[in-house]
């Protein structure tokens, strides 16, 4: 994962995200990666729920 930090607290998963670092042009070059979790990956500590995450902006 890039950029993301997941946690969960009583059955709430909080994302943090630092909105100013940035990974790069994304593949189609329209967009800049601030974090992904680069495909769909299992939330701590709970293997059967998935997240899949991108956050971007436009170039």
């Amino acid at each position: 994962m890039k950029n993301i930090d997941m946690t969960i607290e009583e059955n709430v998963l909080t994302i943090r995200v630092d909105l100013g670092k940035e990974f790069g042009v994304s593949k189609s070059g329209k967009s800049i990666t601030i974090a992904s979790t680069e495909g769909n990956v299992a939330v701590p500590g709970h293997e059967d729920i998935k997240i899949g995450l991108n956050i971007y902006r436009k170039k």
